[in-house]
C-alpha cells in the first residue's frame, strides 16, 4: 500500500476530498494519493448527523462581518455549483428557504441596519426583508402562538442549500479515482510525518508513503501534526462539541437561524429540516467544551493534551478566554444540555425562540448526533481565533478549519492548489478556467 507521490493528503473529510478532486481533475499532477484514517471517507466531522448541514453564505449569519461574509459568499457559491452541476437529484443536497428571525424593537432594528445600512442587502440581491405575513406563508409554526402585538422581521433567501457533506465528500473522492493518477488508502493511520531531502515520509502501519508535497486536513489533528515538526507553536485547540435535539413533526420547511450573541465564536441556535428527512426538524447546535479532538472517543483525550501543551501559556489562553462574562455563562448553561432530564428541558427556551408552540414532550436529544469543532487559541494574544488556520511551512500545509470550513472547502482547495504548485516551482499547471466551469459557473444568479 505504500508508495512514491508527488503530493499526498491526509484526511479524507470534506477538506480534504475537496482538495483531492480539485488537484486530481484540474491539475496535472502526476501521482496524488489522499490518506484516511477511517474505513470509510467522511466519518467523523463531515457524516451527516455531525454538522448543522448548513451551508454558510454569510447572508443571515449575523456574526459575520460584511468582510467576512464576501469571503464566504464566494466559497459557498463555488460548492452550490457543485452541487448544482453533479447532484441533480438531490441526493447530497436539499435547496429550501432560509431566514434569520427578528422578534421584538431590538433584534428588527438589528436585521434593519444590517440589511439596509451594514451593507447585505447589496451583497446579497436574493436576501429579502419580510414581516409577519410573509413569515407565516414561508414558516407558519414559526409565527404560530407569538403575541401579535410583537414586531418581527426576518431576512430571507431562497438559497438555502442544506447539505451532506459526508456524501458530498464522497463523490468528490469518487470523480478524483477516475484520474489514473490517484490512489485512495482509507483505513489507513498517518502515525508519523517525518522530513526528508526530497519531500517527506508519512509512517503508517501498512508501510512509508514519500512525498515531495503534503497537505495535512485532518481537522483538530492537522495542529498536532504541525506541532510535531515545530509548526504553530502559538497555537492550541478550544475543542467544542455539538449536540442537536430533534422533533418528529416536521415544524419547519427550511432553516430559521435566530440572531446571534455577540462574542461567541458558535453558530446561533437554528432549526432546519434534515437534509434527508424533511419530517425531521433539528434544533442546534449546542456548545459544550470537551477534551478531546474528536467526539465520543477517549483515545484522543491523550491527542489533545499534545496540542494543548500543558504550558503556562495554554492555561493563561484558556482563563482569559473562559473569564469573559458572557462566554462563560453560555459555556456552563451549554454543559446542562447534554444532561439526561434536565438537557431537553433546560434547551426549551432556546427551541422556542424558533417554534413558540414547541413544547417539552415534542423534542428529544439526538443521540449519537455531533462533531467537534476547533476553535483557535493564540496563545501570543491570549484569546481566541475566529478565523480559519492555515499553517504553510516547507512543502507541507496543515488546514485547521473550524466553521464554515466545510462551506468554504472548494474556495480552501483552490487556494491549496496554487500553493502546491508554488512548492513544485511551475513543474505543473492548475486550469482553473475548468474548475469554475465545473462549479461556480453552474451557481444560479437569477432573481
Amino acid at each position: 500500500m505504500s508508495g512514491k507521490y508527488d503530493l499526498v493528503i491526509v484526511g479524507g473529510g470534506i477538506s480534504g476530498a475537496s482538495l483531492l478532486y480539485t488537484t486530481a481533475k484540474f491539475t496535472d499532477i502526476d501521482s496524488i494519493a489522499l490518506i484516511e484514517k477511517e474505513p470509510e471517507i467522511a466519518a467523523i466531522n463531515s457524516h451527516h448527523t455531525n454538522n448543522s448541514q448548513t451551508l454558510h453564505f454569510g447572508d443571515i449569519e449575523t456574526n459575520y462581518t460584511l468582510e467576512k461574509a464576501e469571503g464566504v459568499k464566494t466559497g459557498a457559491e463555488l460548492l452550490a455549483g457543485y452541487l448544482e452541476n453533479h447532484d441533480p437529484d438531490r441526493e447530497m443536497h436539499a435547496k429550501r428557504s432560509k431566514m434569520v428571525l427578528g422578534v421584538g424593537d431590538e433584534e428588527v432594528e438589528k436585521l434593519e441596519q444590517r440589511y439596509h445600512k451594514n451593507g447585505f442587502g447589496d451583497l446579497y440581491p436574493k436576501l429579502q426583508p419580510i414581516g409577519r405575513d410573509e413569515i407565516a406563508e414561508i414558516e407558519p409554526k414559526v409565527v404560530e402562538g407569538r403575541d401579535p402585538g410583537v414586531d418581527m422581521l426576518a431576512l430571507q433567501t431562497p438559497d438555502g442549500y442544506v447539505v451532506d457533506y459526508g456524501e458530498t465528500a464522497k463523490s468528490f473522492v469518487e470523480l478524483a479515482r477516475e484520474e489514473s493518477n490517484v490512489d485512495v488508502f482509507t483505513g489507513t493511520k498517518v502515525e508519523d510525518v517525518t522530513k526528508n531531502t526530497e519531500g517527506y515520509t508519512l509512517t503508517t502501519p501498512q508501510g512509508p508513503f514519500d512525498c515531495d508535497v503534503a497537505v495535512v486536513a485532518a481537522g483538530s489533528h492537522s495542529l498536532q501534526i504541525a506541532k510535531e515538526l515545530g509548526y504553530g507553536e502559538d497555537m492550541a485547540l478550544l475543542p467544542v462539541a455539538g449536540s442537536f435535539f430533534l422533533a418528529d413533526d416536521g415544524l419547519l420547511n427550511g432553516k430559521v437561524y435566530t440572531l446571534q450573541m455577540k462574542k461567541l465564536p458558535f453558530a446561533a441556535v437554528h432549526g432546519d429540516a434534515d437534509v434527508h428527512d424533511d419530517g425531521i426538524t433539528r434544533f442546534g447546535p449546542t456548545a459544550k467544551l470537551v477534551p478531546a479532538l474528536e467526539r465520543g472517543r477517549l483515545s484522543t483525550v491523550s491527542d489533545f493534551l499534545d496540542v494543548f501543551g500543558l504550558n503556562a501559556a495554554s492555561f493563561l489562553s484558556y482563563a482569559n478566554i473562559l473569564a469573559d462574562r458572557i462566554l462563560l455563562p453560555y459555556v456552563l448553561t451549554n454543559l446542562l444540555y447534554d444532561v439526561p432530564e434536565v438537557g431537553a428541558r433546560s434547551f426549551l427556551p432556546e427551541v422556542q425562540k424558533v417554534v413558540p408552540s414547541v413544547e417539552l414532550d415534542d423534542i428529544e436529544r439526538a443521540k449519537g448526533y455531533g462533531g467537534v469543532r476547533p476553535q483557535i487559541v493564540d496563545t501570543s494574544a491570549k484569546s481566541l481565533d475566529m478565523g480559519e488556520a492555515k499553517i504553510v511551512g516547507d512543502d507541507i500545509v496543515f488546514n485547521i478549519t473550524p466553521s464554515p470550513g466545510a462551506s468554504t472547502s472548494l474556495k480552501n482547495a483552490m487556494r491549496d492548489t496554487k500553493t502546491i504548485l508554488d512548492f513544485f516551482e511551475a513543474d505543473y499547471e492548475f486550469d482553473e478556467d475548468a474548475f469554475r466551469a465545473d462549479t461556480i459557473e453552474n451557481f444560479p444568479r437569477g432573481e
